[in-house]
């Protein structure tokens, strides 16, 4: 007596089973790999510590090395730390484009693709680690400037408002970088292309007013995705002239967000071989 139960397996082949294998529901996988990525991080205190290290030591020296140079009366550091916040962040978010290449050069996606997950839960845990160490960088910064003399004006609720710009430029970098780390060929590689972006908020308002910058570089300060939302902190927490600059941007960083959430889910599907 037989049986066809071996030939309707081996018939079905690897398509029925992954068809037959029961998904993870809800916000299970995306949970497991926050905390997957926020135990690295714990793993990795250093990271954290060169996260805020290198801002911090940055805000020092613009205040007391060039500062005087700068502005003599003493305010410069009034005007650098909404730049330093974001710089902060770009230092922070960083580590991500060389984690996600990690993920998708060591081999661990591959075990990945054998469990029952969305596969961009992968992604989401490291983006989501990111954005609270970020977010946690970003408030020793400002602990630090404010030891140093920085004086900002605002009110409770625009502190939160401030916060709620940089948690969302937080998230379209952090976005970005991930899209980076899928894209290269190494970590190393994510490492160097991540380093060029960390070069934008020297070409903006950050560190001095665009009017003061030469005619040909003046368009591209004015245009890139830095100066709008540096304008905006800057106006949030010490009452200069918003203008337009908060929508300008809220529109970037959406924007950032979208494109490199498409770009990073269809190179994840590509690397990883997922659907």
């Amino acid at each position: 007596m037989t049986t066809n139960a071996p030939a309707l397996s081996v018939r079905g082949g690897p398509a029925a089973s992954r068809a037959l294998r029961p998904r993870i529901r809800g916000t299970v996988a995306e949970r497991v790999f926050v905390t997957r990525s926020l135990l690295q991080e714990l793993r990795d205190p250093e990271a954290l510590l060169m996260a805020v290290v290198l801002p911090v030591m940055l805000m020092l020296m613009f205040t007391f090395i060039f500062g005087q140079a700068i502005d003599p009366s003493g305010g410069y550091v009034d005007y650098v730390v909404p730049g330093i916040i974001l710089l902060c962040a770009g230092f922070g978010a960083s580590s991500t484009a060389v984690s996600v290449s990690r993920d998708m050069t060591t081999g661990i996606i591959e075990r990945f693709r054998t469990m029952p997950l969305r596969s961009g839960a992968v992604l989401t845990g490291h983006v989501v680690v990111s954005v609270i160490r970020n977010l946690l960088a970003t408030a020793v910064v400002i602990g630090v400037a404010l030891l140093v003399g920085f004086r900002p004006s605002a009110s409770p609720l625009e502190w939160l408002a401030m916060f709620g710009v940089v948690a969302l430029y937080i998230l379209a970098i952090t976005y970005l970088f991930a899209a980076i780390g899928l894209a290269a060929s190494s970590p190393e590689a994510a490492s160097g292309y991540g380093f060029i972006l960390l070069f934008l908020p020297y070409v903006s308002s950050a560190f001095v007013p665009v009017a003061t910058m030469p005619d040909w570089l003046r368009p591209v300060a004015e245009h890139q995705p830095i100066t709008p939302v540096i304008e905006t902190i800057r106006s949030l927490l010490l009452g200069t002239p918003l203008g337009s600059s908060g929508w300008v941007a809220l529109a970037w960083c959406v924007g950032i967000v979208a494109v490199a959430a498409v770009w990073g889910a269809w190179l994840f599907r590509r690397k990883a071989g997922r659907r």
